[in-house]
């Protein structure tokens, strides 16, 4: 599984390149704008400064409304800004459709750009709440669009987290379509070490946390932590190496 830290400015970058040997990607966001509020440009432009060349970063481009032109040219704002990773939270969109034809420009804007950028579709655990496109149809949105990965969040930071809207066995499903449709699966939303276990048994390829780095678990008020962030690393390839293991004997 692959690690990634959500810093909410160039302060904290600073703090996950010192831990730069435990995690994989660098997420730029602005928490106060939403679950995947966007960062400012240069804010991109600064962390991807800040961490070392050979992590990648990422961008969210926002909890995006059914506006598609908007959305591709925010995607590219990001890309331009020297993310690699580009991350589309749709959040305004209520069908299937609606979010095919949003990714599809997103894909397009940034590709043309950047070829070898990464593109990810990103839906909410918790869209029931929001009226958003159900968690399962993410992989099949992102493969219809062109995107490279289907991600899960939560869009309501109230204190729920990613299991308690979608169970373990729901998200092993949504991670055995993406990976059908030969996409990388990601999962987030205030997940802590204590998942760890089940997200390496359903072989989840990106992890992506905040809070459980951060001091005090506080997403908001914490600040993140290298030794957090090596300790979170550290559980998670002892149970990635458990699960190996159990896989191969049983």
């Amino acid at each position: 599984m692959l690690l990634l830290i959500s810093p909410d400015g160039v302060d904290e970058a600073l703090d996950c390149a010192k831990a730069a040997e435990h995690l994989d990607i660098v997420d730029v966001k602005k928490p106060d704008e939403g679950s995947l509020g966007a960062n400012y440009p240069w804010v991109i432009r600064e962390i991807r400064d800040a961490v070392p060349a050979d992590k990648p970063v990422s961008a969210t481009v926002g909890d995006v409304p059914y506006k598609p032109g908007t959305v591709a040219q925010a995607a590219l704002g990001a890309a331009v800004s020297g993310a690699t990773y580009i991350k589309v939270g749709l959040y305004g969109c209520t069908t299937p459709e609606q979010a095919i034809e949003v990714m599809r420009g997103v894909v397009r804007a940034v590709k043309d750009y950047r070829a070898d950028a990464f593109v990810v579709a990103s839906g909410y655990a918790d869209a029931h709440r929001i009226g958003c496109v159900n968690p399962l149809a993410l992989p099949d949105i992102a493969a219809r669009s062109g995107a490279d990965a289907a991600m899960l969040d939560t869009a309501v930071k109230d204190g729920t987290r990613l299991f308690d809207h979608v169970p373990p066995d729901v998200c092993a499903e949504f991670v055995r379509r993406a990976h059908e449709a030969e996409l990388l699966a990601a999962l987030a939303g205030s997940v802590k070490a204590g998942d760890l276990g089940e997200l390496a048994r359903i072989k989840t390829d990106i992890v992506g946390v905040r809070g459980a780095v951060c001091e005090g678990g506080n997403r908001n008020a914490g600040r993140i932590r290298p030794h957090l962030v090596a300790a979170f690393r550290a559980e998670m390839d002892r149970l990635v190496r458990e699960h190996t293991v159990a896989t191969a004997a049983s």
